[in-house]
């Protein structure tokens, strides 16, 4: 059963997707579905001996099209609508054991086309309102595939915290006749202190405002909104970028960082481009939780400062 349920007190789309509990779980490093096919008589996810990049629809969706009927039916009080929309599956590599920080430079710049590709067919899709690309990396994160992959989902509705994204890009763009991301690294370039990593064409930082202690950022410096826009060097910059970043992660402690990595995109004058690592490390053996104040109110605790974090990892450097 999948559909869609409104929450009258947050004013946001809660999914409800059963079938969700029997999707596979931590299954053994001979048994991978996101391996290739090597046994035709234990078919994985991918039919083929040999890939570069996979893109497959999730067997396990949130969302999907068609959706099932609604089972909640909706009336004065209650709102529901079917869970229409996309999710798919990018399996980066046929090295079960490799990650992220792991590929070569080549391997990023073929996935960030990878991901132009999807975002282009997905957002032009009738029904889909946003298109959100993201990684979940690492047991702390909640993954139960440890073959690196990332995923995407198409929603049929602009997420509640998008909307917020978007709500105030939108004011201060008509306030000012800037991007709200411009000013913002602006100020920035000009204070350094949290700058963490820079190009011709993108700059790494922790910003000012960080919920997590190493929380990373990574910008155009030019007004670009969606991955539509980036010609090739821009996409190879940006390649270097995020494989930067992600190495930076896994040599400050000297392990796999996990982490969330998410890519925020949206067509409009007043948006940017923008890709976040959300660590969930704030010590080399201390996890930061959300707890009462960051789940229940949606208020983030930040037990470091971005000034002292971010030099940390502008100091990160993999070994050669």
């Amino acid at each position: 059963m999948s559909e869609l349920r409104w929450h009258p007190f947050l004013q946001e789309w809660t999914i409800t997707a059963t079938h969700r509990q029997d999707r596979t779980f931590f299954p053994p490093d001979d048994f991978c579905p996101l391996c290739p096919t090597r046994d035709s008589n234990q078919p994985t996810e991918i039919p083929r001996a040999h890939f570069d990049i996979a893109v497959f629809e999730n067997r396990f969706p949130s969302l999907c099209t068609p959706p099932p009927a609604v089972e909640l039916e909706p009336n004065d009080f209650v709102m529901t609508r079917p869970s229409s929309g996309v999710c798919e599956v990018v399996v980066y590599t046929p090295e079960h054991h490799a990650t992220l920080a792991g590929l070569s430079p080549r391997k990023v710049e073929a996935l960030c086309r990878v991901w132009k590709d999807r975002y282009a067919d997905l957002i032009s899709r009738d029904g889909i309102e946003y298109v959100y690309i993201f990684e979940n990396k690492g047991k702390e994160i909640g993954v139960t595939l440890s073959h690196p992959h990332g995923q995407i989902y198409a929603y049929p509705f602009i997420p509640r915290t998008i909307q917020t994204r978007l709500e105030s890009e939108r004011m201060h763009f008509e306030k000012t006749g800037r991007q709200l991301a411009h000013d913002w690294l602006n100020f920035e370039m000009q204070d350094g202190r949290r700058i963490v990593a820079e190009s011709e064409h993108f700059i790494t930082l922790v910003p000012y405002f960080a919920r997590y202690p190493y929380e990373l950022h990574i910008l155009p410096k030019q007004p670009i909104p969606t991955l539509l826009q980036m010609n090739d060097a821009c996409l190879d910059a940006l390649a270097r970028a995020i494989l930067d970043a992600a190495q930076r992660l896994d040599a400050l402690f000297g392990f796999s960082m996990p982490y969330i990595m998410s890519l925020f995109q949206h067509p409009t004058d007043f948006t940017r481009f923008e890709v976040e690592f959300l660590p969930p490390y704030r010590t080399k053996h201390k996890l930061k939780y959300l707890a009462g104040s960051e789940a229940g109110c949606g208020v983030f605790i930040n037990d470091t400062l971005p000034e002292n974090t971010a030099p940390q990892l502008r100091g990160a450097k993999p070994s050669p």
